[in-house]
């Protein structure tokens, strides 16, 4: 049962992207859009029921297995795919994030707060229910260990990857 409280949680774990997004100047936009013409530009968001932080590597506790993905206008994808799928994003593929890691927003709900922080992601590493990254702390401070988390993180131009997609340009993965 969705209560209040659960749709301002969920509006405020979206608050950071939508930041984020709108600090981005246009120039950079033009820059992208350019080089990746034709492809469409994807945001993942992964959740888990908790966080750590130590020694410059993040945790993400109990992650979920589907990863979310989503992509901005002109194209308004959305889709999921296996957590276990994303992980080949560092090692596979011309673009891939070895050689330019993703920048990430890290959201995480402490009682009534939330924490954000930036983050670059490098080295991921899924072990059972735990996904962690090596991390470059670009903002903010990610917590010691923390409750239900969101990473929000900004992909630009990934190849087509197994996905299931919903949308209003749905049409054009047929072309």
């Amino acid at each position: 049962m969705t209560t209040r409280r659960h749709l301002i949680a969920g509006a405020a774990l979206l608050a950071p992207l939508a930041l984020a997004l709108r600090g981005t100047s246009a120039a950079e936009h033009e820059g992208e859009r350019s080089k990746h013409a034709g492809k469409p530009q994807f945001l993942f968001v992964q959740n888990a029921e908790g966080v750590e932080y130590a020694d410059g590597r993040l945790t993400l506790k109990g992650i979920n297995p589907i990863t979310v993905l989503f992509s901005d206008r002109p194209d308004r994808l959305a889709g999921h795919m296996k957590t276990t799928d994303f992980i080949p994003f560092w090692s596979e593929g011309e673009d891939n994030f070895k050689a330019d890691p993703p920048n990430a927003n890290l959201s995480v709900l402490e009682g009534n707060e939330m924490a954000n922080s930036v983050l670059e992601l490098r080295e991921p590493r899924l072990a059972g229910r735990d996904l962690s990254y090596a991390v470059k702390v670009l903002e903010g401070q990610p917590p010691a260990r923390g409750g239900p988390a969101s990473l929000f993180i900004d992909i630009i131009g990934r190849p087509m990857t197994p996905v299931s997609f919903a949308g209003a340009s749905r049409r054009m993965w047929r072309r």
